[in-house]
């Protein structure tokens, strides 16, 4: 009896991601938001009161859940040092590539000594479709999914591809909502496209790919 091997794909609820938004396997749909940080530790108390109350007034007036994703890893200094590298070749005289040489090793000395961490912020937006009696969720939402016909594709003369743009602006209204209350909040946002939600998840499930040696010529 053969055995059909499992993939990574089988555990990912994602099924597509498709204009800036992805799509679950359930019918599902999320967009997400980049979020800056805030350096709250040097404002005064005065200002970190009014962040807090403003942050607590945006959550307050939220009608739907949302997700906060932080994201840590270390600090990549590799490009850096292959750019530092870059200088060290062009300088003429013998003392500035002695002081760009130390700087080198001063870096990487440091960078070896002490856990430096980056930190990107992403807010997660939900919005799930109604669904309809009959039919796959998906379906919906994904034209051609395998194994729907035209019959249970939805109800009503709309096309998959009217449904998702229907649902797109309401999940899109969610958006604008979330980044109004962080802007409130002194937080600046951007809402990522397709190339960079699949950016994002690659290096979400392949962290080995971001930790191969840069080769420094």
């Amino acid at each position: 009896m053969s055995t059909k091997s499992a993939t990574t794909q089988n555990f990912i609820p994602i099924q597509e991601i498709r204009d800036g938004i992805v799509i679950l396997k359930n019918g599902g749909m999320r967009a997400v938001v980049l979020a800056t940080s805030l350096n709250f530790a040097l404002k005064a108390s005065d200002e970190q009161s009014a962040i807090l109350l403003q942050f607590q007034n945006f959550l307050n007036s939220l009608d739907f859940s949302i997700q906060i994703f932080v994201q840590s890893k270390k600090l990549d200094i590799r490009p850096y040092i292959a750019l530092l590298e870059d200088r060290y070749k062009e300088q003429a005289t013998e003392l500035m590539k002695t002081q760009v040489r130390e700087y080198i090793d001063f870096i990487k000395t440091f960078v070896d000594s002490t856990n430096i961490m980056s930190k990107s912020f992403f807010v997660v937006v939900p919005y799930d479709p109604p669904i309809i009696s009959g039919g796959n969720p998906i379906a919906k939402v994904v034209p051609n999914f395998p194994g729907m016909s035209k019959k249970n594709q939805g109800s009503g003369n709309t096309t998959p591809d009217e449904r998702f743009q229907e649902y797109r602006s309401q999940l899109e209204q969610r958006v604008a909502v979330v980044e109004q209350g962080l802007v409130r909040c002194g937080i600046r946002t951007a809402e990522l496209g397709t190339e960079e939600i699949v950016e994002l998840f690659y290096k979400i499930f392949n962290p080995g790919e971001t930790e191969k040696p840069i080769q420094i010529t």
